[in-house]
C-alpha cells in the first residue's frame, strides 16, 4: 500500500462546517498542529460526525475497563488488517505515548509468537483479529480464552472498541486517507 496515493475525496479547504464541527477541528489544530483528514471528511455529514465523536469519547474514556495501552494496541492491529495508513499512523503514535515500545509495535502482526505480550494482551488481540477478519469470525475457543482475562462488561467494551475501529479504519481506507506523519511505523507494521 503506497503512502503517496491521493485521497479519493477531497474536502475543499474553504468548506463551511457547522459551528460544533469547527470547534472540534480547532481542538485538533491545538492538539496535533493540524486538522485530521478523517475529521474533515466525517464533518461533511455533521450529525453522523457528532454521534461518532461521542462514541469515540465514550470508548477512550479514563474509566474504561480496558487500559489505554491495550486499547491503542487493539486499534493498531485492527487498522493493520484493514490497511488503514492513517489509523496505523495515529494509533501507533498513541501506543508510544501510552507506554508501548517500538519492539511491541514491530511484533504486533505476529503477536501470538511474540514474547513481549502477556496472555491477556494476546487474548484481546486474538479476539480483535477474529472480529475483524470476516472470513474467520469469533469462535467459542476465542471467546473462552478472552473470558479467562476479562469479565463480561470488559468483553462488551472491547467488542465495541473493535467494532468502532473497524468502522473508522474501513472508512479511511476506502476513501484513501493517508498517514499524516504522527509516527514512524516499524516496517512490519504495514502488513495485514
Amino acid at each position: 500500500m503506497s503512502g503517496f496515493a491521493p485521497p479519493r475525496i477531497d474536502t475543499d479547504p474553504n468548506h463551511r462546517f457547522p459551528w460544533y464541527v469547527r470547534l472540534f477541528l480547532a481542538n485538533q489544530r491545538r492538539r496535533y498542529g493540524r486538522e485530521l483528514e478523517p475529521a474533515r471528511l466525517w464533518g461533511r455529514t455533521p450529525w453522523v460526525f457528532a454521534a461518532l465523536s461521542l462514541l469515540y469519547g465514550a470508548l477512550d474514556r479514563r474509566r474504561s475497563p480496558i487500559e489505554p495501552a491495550l486499547r491503542s494496541l487493539v486499534t493498531v492491529r485492527v487498522s493493520q488488517i484493514n490497511w488503514c495508513a492513517f489509523c496505523i499512523d495515529i494509533n501507533s503514535a498513541n501506543c508510544l505515548k501510552r507506554g508501548i515500545s517500538d519492539a511491541q509495535l514491530a511484533a504486533l502482526p505476529e503477536f501470538e509468537q511474540a514474547d513481549c505480550f502477556d496472555a491477556r494482551t494476546k487474548a484481546a488481540l486474538a479476539y480483535a483479529e477474529a472480529m475483524t477478519r470476516s472470513d474467520a469470525g469469533v469462535d467459542d475457543a476465542t471467546m473462552a480464552r478472552l473470558k479467562q482475562h476479562f469479565n463480561d462488561d470488559a468483553v462488551i467494551e472491547l467488542t465495541a472498541l473493535v467494532a468502532f475501529q473497524n468502522l473508522s479504519s474501513k472508512f479511511n481506507a476506502a476513501l484513501g486517507v493517508q498517514a499524516q506523519g504522527f509516527c514512524h511505523a516499524p516496517p512490519g507494521q504495514r502488513r495485514g
